[in-house]
């Protein structure tokens, strides 16, 4: 993926989600498709950047810029509440249940 995946005060941001709390209801492949996708068990996973889907505890996707909107969007219209965005540097959770 060649777009600059970088928050607007320049901090790279990373995504993933939390399986044991995902509900399936899809909201988050409907707003950003690039970056999420449902799987044949119902739950909802991340993506990295050559579409591959990251199954792995914990996997974590970055977040394109020109996406940032839609992936917080997911994250806050969430039901299951499981979707975390958070700068890659230091961890800390920017948008999703535990940021600030």
């Amino acid at each position: 993926m060649s777009v600059q995946q970088v928050a607007p005060d320049g901090e790279a941001l990373e995504v993933w989600i939390d399986q044991d709390l995902c509900t399936g209801d899809g909201i988050c492949a409907q707003y950003a498709p690039e970056v999420f996708e449902l799987d044949i068990d119902g739950l909802a996973y991340v993506k990295d950047g050559d579409d591959e889907l990251l199954q792995a505890v914990g996997a974590t996707a970055r977040v394109p810029l020109p996406l940032l909107t839609d992936v917080v969007d997911s994250a806050k219209e969430c039901p299951g509440a499981c979707i975390h965005v958070r700068r890659v540097s230091d961890k800390v959770e920017v948008f999703g249940p535990e940021a600030d």
